[in-house]
């Protein structure tokens, strides 16, 4: 009879005992406030959000489905309401040169204000304008400057008229042409009776004309002159009457937003604009009839308010989530419009992006999306740096390619940048950016695991109320939520922790509230709980049930029964997507004289992973440690993993291979119907190995469906018997009595469990007890080691 005990069924499943649960149903609790067990979490989020300097930007840090994302929105909300409303910003157009458009701020609600105080500005202008222009005081001037000219041009042709009839000569005008032609009783000549003339009077006439021409020449030298001061005097009108109609309204929209700084002088530049292009606004031009709604866009064109950010309706400072962190979604971008196929745009045309919308709050991100997209991090340090805003094109800084566009000012930045990722995003971008921790100084880490007492059980149970009720699902029962504490130790695979992965639960509520429903039922209880596990790793355990059918019908050659050289049953564990089963592999080694050490068949081949490879060069230190201290340890060995075409990874196979290197060293069989997992160091301890319950479950899996006959079982490190919540099938055989679950802290244990035999202990003399296993192994190294020499 074996000395080494099994783990009784207490051990394989800490139940919660429902007296903890003082209610019925969970209609009965209180709403769980806060965040479960993310007290670290919590203290690091509030002294990132209080600690206002540069480069105290956060950085939550934890796996997917912990409910990182919720915690830090609904954290920074509670934040973010208490504190001041940050400014507007808008941007105007620059009047001097308008490829550079200027910024605007403005107290929060002002600008949507401005902007509409100005629509009813131009409304005013579109009236007023007009009016001006068509005043019988602005029509009489231009009319007095226009008979000036007129005049002065008339005096100079009239002397001309006069000197033309001493000469016979007839002047004309013609489309504001002067023309010359010879009179004859008091009738123009036309060109026959011209050329009817004698030669002397033709020279006589053509002399006289080209005198008059001088003449005319002469008077009107002056002319372009008259003319321009008739034009300057039309402009200086016109501006005067544009003054007249535009001072007055934009002179109290200026009292108005006298203690604005910016909007005055704003409005100065826009009178000052419109004086200068007044009648140009009014008057039709050649080739356009102008309407109010051509001139209202025309205004808005070049005076309107581009609205950047409005935080009128904000309600304490913003907090943005950017699910897409593009280049343009996050800086903003300036868009274009097509005018007689070309590409042109204007201010009007800038508009937020992400930061412009946070500016003053806070701006949460995903990791992982932000570092997705092309120029986008960069950009953003760039922007951290500077604390502005910029709106550039990242592409034409690449290509070389540029096109004509606008420059906008920069924006003043002051936001506070919270990404949200994994821990592997979070250290590599520590290793491989050097700025990084210069930025985010605050790392909020989400813990994943909740020590499991009274305390946080009762708490659990809150905190299923709160998603149920968020989720509209019924309430659970008393029994429903221990089952679910239960799952929990399980997903944490601790049975002293619960898991905070809060994505997982809410989704286990939802399909035990579908079961409930076809159950009829009105609560959610353990049973529902438990139909909905089943259900779930039924639809997920397709290629569970191949492997098992594959070694069923022996393609896949595992051993549950009888003794064996050189084999044992290793257990691992493979992950496929979200979904993680246990299987058991064939483990063999073979022994001969030689100097080779032992050789990783798959590591030979480059299927073994380092971490694999390194528990195998640990059997020969473990080997030459215990069994040669005073002979040098010579052998070849070579252990494989059978019927393994992909990589293999991890040490938990160490255990078995150590155990199956011995028998196939002393010729010692093992039994076959206990499969074994567990890494050793070079002094023989077992150390603990992950995904235990599974490979429990998956040896465990394939007994049953041969037929349990009471010797099958597994031997586990003793490390992991904390971690062990086994499914209630396994625990129900293990107190049957069909199967058994063993725990080891050294592999003296182990062999002893996998042989019968005693591994024997080492006497003062340096030598190990008789008839032991650790006898043989030195005897049959001795005999190796000569036979080498």
């Amino acid at each position: 009879m074996d000395k080494h005990l099994p783990l009784p069924p207490e051990a394989l499943y800490r139940t919660c005992d429902t007296d903890l649960l003082p209610f019925k149903t969970t209609d009965t609790l209180e709403p769980f406030s806060g965040f479960f067990g993310q007290e670290r979490a919590i203290e690091a989020m509030e002294f990132g959000v209080g600690m206002q300097r540069p480069g105290y930007n956060l950085f939550v840090m934890g796996n997917p489905h912990t409910g990182r994302f919720s915690f830090a929105t609904v954290s920074l909300r509670n934040v973010a309401k208490k504190q001041r409303k940050p400014q507007d910003w808008c941007y105007l157009n620059n009047l001097t040169d308008n490829r550079y458009p200027t910024i605007l701020k403005l107290p929060a609600g002002k600008a949507a204000r401005f902007r509409r105080d100005m629509g009813r500005l131009f409304d005013n202008l579109l009236s007023a304008l007009p009016a001006a222009f068509e005043s019988p005081s602005y029509l009489g001037l231009k009319g007095r400057i226009e008979r000036d000219f007129n005049r002065r041009y008339d005096q100079a042709v009239e002397e001309i008229e006069r000197k033309g009839r001493d000469y016979s000569i007839a002047v004309y005008r013609e489309a504001g042409q002067v023309g010359f032609t010879p009179v004859a009783n008091g009738q123009a000549m036309d060109e026959a009776q011209f050329s009817a003339l004698p030669e002397e009077e033709r020279d006589a006439f053509q002399r006289n004309i080209a005198e008059l021409e001088d003449r005319l020449n002469d008077n009107l030298t002056e002319l372009p002159k008259w003319r321009r001061e008739a034009a300057e005097q039309v402009r200086t009108l016109e501006r005067d009457t544009a003054r007249q109609a535009v001072s007055g309204p934009i002179q109290a929209l200026k009292e108005h937003y006298a203690n604005l700084p910016g909007v005055p002088a704003y409005l100065s530049h826009v009178e000052k604009d419109l004086v200068k292009n007044g009648a140009e606004l009014v008057a039709d031009s050649p080739v356009e009839v102008k309407t109010d709604a051509t001139r209202r866009a025309w205004l808005e064109e070049n005076y309107g308010v581009n609205l950047l950010v409005d935080n009128d309706k904000t309600k304490g400072a913003p907090v943005v989530y950017e699910a897409h962190p593009s280049y343009d979604n996050l800086f903003g971008r300036i868009e274009y419009t097509s005018e007689m196929g070309a590409m042109v745009t204007n201010y009007q045309l800038i508009r937020p992006g992400a930061l412009h919308r946070a500016n003053g709050g806070y701006l949460v991100m995903e990791a992982e999306k932000l570092l997705e997209q092309p120029f986008v991090y960069s950009a953003l340090k760039r922007a951290l740096k500077s604390h502005e805003i910029r709106i550039e094109n990242p592409v034409s800084e690449y290509t070389g390619v540029s096109t004509i566009t606008l420059n906008p000012e920069p924006v003043p930045l002051g936001v506070k940048i919270v990404l949200i990722g994994g821990r592997d995003t979070y250290y590599l971008l520590q290793e491989l950016d050097h700025d990084f921790e210069k930025m985010f100084r605050v790392v909020v880490d989400f813990d994943e695991d909740v020590e499991r007492n009274p305390k946080s059980i009762r708490h659990y149970a809150r905190l299923m109320k709160t998603l149920a009720n968020e989720e509209q699902l019924a309430a659970l029962t008393r029994d429903g939520v221990a089952r679910l504490v239960e799952h929990s130790s399980r997903l944490a695979g601790d049975q002293d922790q619960l898991s905070a992965h809060i994505g997982e639960l809410v989704d286990l509520l939802c399909e035990a509230d579908y079961r409930r429903k076809e159950n009829g039922d009105d609560q959610i209880n353990a049973l529902h709980v438990e139909h909905a596990l089943v259900a779930k790793e039924r639809r997920t355990g397709r290629l569970a049930q191949k492997i098992l059918d594959g070694i069923m019908n022996e393609t896949v050659l595992i051993d549950t029964d009888g003794d064996a050289i050189g084999k044992s049953n290793g257990l691992t564990v493979l992950q496929v997507g979200d979904v993680s089963f246990g299987t058991p592999a064939r483990i063999t080694a073979t022994v001969h004289p030689g100097n080779r050490g032992i050789v990783d068949i798959e590591r030979e081949v480059t299927l073994g992973q380092p971490i694999h490879s390194k528990g195998v060069l640990i059997l020969q230190g473990y080997l030459g440690h215990k069994y040669a201290r005073d002979f040098p340890l010579t052998l070849s060995a070579s252990i494989a993993m059978e019927q393994s075409y992909g990589y293999i990874d991890g040490d938990s196979a160490s255990l078995a291979e150590i155990c199956t290197l011995i028998s196939a060293l002393t010729h010692i069989p093992i039994r076959q119907q206990y499969a074994l997992t567990g890494s050793i160091n070079q002094y023989g301890e077992v150390q603990a190995i992950g995904g235990v319950n599974e490979k429990i479950e998956g040896f465990f899996r394939l007994c049953q469906t041969r037929g349990l006959n009471g010797k099958q079982g597994v031997i586990i490190p003793q490390a992991n018997v904390r971690n062990l919540m086994l499914k209630r099938e396994v625990v129900d055989a293990v107190r049957e009595g069909l199967f058994h679950v063993h725990a080891v802290a050294t592999v003296d244990q182990c062999l002893e469990i996998l042989t019968g035999k005693p591994a024997g202990h080492m006497k003062e003399d340096g030598h190990f007890t008789q008839r032991s296993m650790g006898a043989q192994i030195v005897k049959r190294l001795r005999e190796i080691a000569k036979a080498k020499a």
